[in-house]
């Protein structure tokens, strides 16, 4: 069985021959893995399974200082949001950041109409794309397009967390043109990335807490839910066997099944300090697929690597009988975890991973 056939089989919620796992490392632990290997390429390194396919650079030069009051000298566009007029101010921890938001001071619809919003629909930043996408098939690797953060976060990515959730009680029409306009990019999107032949499309907002939803699920379900389900069904209908993987930390148990209703097919990260990974599975695994279950505010940070070893394996055997797993940490491999845990993650996968 090829890579790619052991991947689809697994996310598809067939049996493969192994289980698939990945996971991101931040910074330091680049470094260390450079250290002990030479290499700070570990998507390689280990032979994970899945790879980005990025846009094209834009030429678009839009100076947003304008739309902010007062930037700390040490604040810069944030790299993963810097296309949005997102900038961040370093904080004096790893490689965490304080957000500063463009248009916490609009005030009228108007005002986000004219915000000069990303070009990623210009047919220039798309040039070349399916070549790659085709590349990474020949390679037998699976081609994934990054689509997170889709359309709550960026939201009040752009407006301010406080701000945003009181628009969308308060003022309506304000946060609704707001989320139209992103929902518009998003769409648009979501058919490029489908018909240039992406096996999986990531789309995700964090909506809960660790505790519950962050807003009444009937509110989620009358501003997010049709706007999420639009860019689905337009990706869907244009790549029926496209696999639309969703990001939500917390617990969002609420609404796993309206997710599950608007096509989603892969769930992430399934943390297990919110949610039992194995219960979900016994809920919702004959509808949906996993990827993530091993905790990082827990077993990662905190465990020896017998018990990291012992966690996987549990997880391989449960939430991933009859296939629908793809085990990773449940977030970045941030600097608390030893060294030592993140190998035997892999030792875990290597042991117990076969079926």
């Amino acid at each position: 069985m090829t890579n790619r056939e052991n991947v689809l089989r697994a996310l598809r919620r067939d049996i493969p021959e192994r289980v698939p796992f990945e996971f991101v490392l931040c910074p330091s632990h680049v470094d260390e893995l450079e250290k002990k290997t030479g290499t700070r390429d570990y998507l390689e390194y280990y032979g994970f399974p899945i790879r980005y396919v990025e846009l094209t650079a834009t030429k678009k030069i839009t100076d947003f200082t304008k739309y902010y009051n007062y930037i700390p000298s040490n604040a810069t566009p944030l790299s993963w949001n810097a296309e949005w007029g997102i900038y961040g101010v370093n904080s004096r921890f790893a490689h965490f950041q304080k957000m500063l938001h463009p248009m916490q001071k609009l005030q009228s619809e108007d005002e986000i109409l004219k915000y000069p919003f990303p070009d990623f629909n210009a047919d220039y930043r798309w040039e070349g794309f399916e070549i790659k996408v085709s590349d990474l098939i020949g390679r037998d690797l699976i081609a994934v397009a990054f689509m997170q953060m889709t359309i709550f976060e960026i939201a009040w990515y752009l407006r301010g967390m406080e701000n945003f959730m009181v628009d969308m009680i308060e003022n309506e029409p304000f946060a609704n043109a707001l989320l139209d306009e992103i929902t518009k990019i998003r769409i648009g999107m979501a058919e490029k990335y489908a018909k240039s032949g992406v096996d999986i499309l990531m789309l995700g907002d964090d909506v809960s807490t660790q505790l519950d939803m962050m807003m009444n699920p009937d509110l989620w379900r009358k501003a997010i839910k049709p706007r999420l389900a639009s860019v689905i069904r337009t990706a869907k209908s244009n790549k029926p066997d496209i696999l639309v993987f969703y990001h939500g930390d917390g617990n969002l148990q609420k609404i796993i099944p309206d997710l599950i209703e608007i096509g989603i097919d892969i769930l992430n990260p399934v943390q297990p300090e919110c949610m039992v990974p194995v219960k979900v599975k016994e809920l919702y695994g004959d509808r949906l697929s996993f990827w993530g279950t091993l905790g990082t505010q827990t077993t990662l940070p905190f465990g020896k690597p017998k018990e990291v070893k012992e966690t996987c394996r549990n997880l391989i055997e449960k939430v991933g009988k009859g296939g629908g797993l793809l085990l990773a940490p449940t977030h970045m491999v941030e600097p608390d975890v030893p060294w030592d845990n993140v190998e035997a993650f892999i030792e875990a996968v290597k042991e117990y991973g076969e079926y």
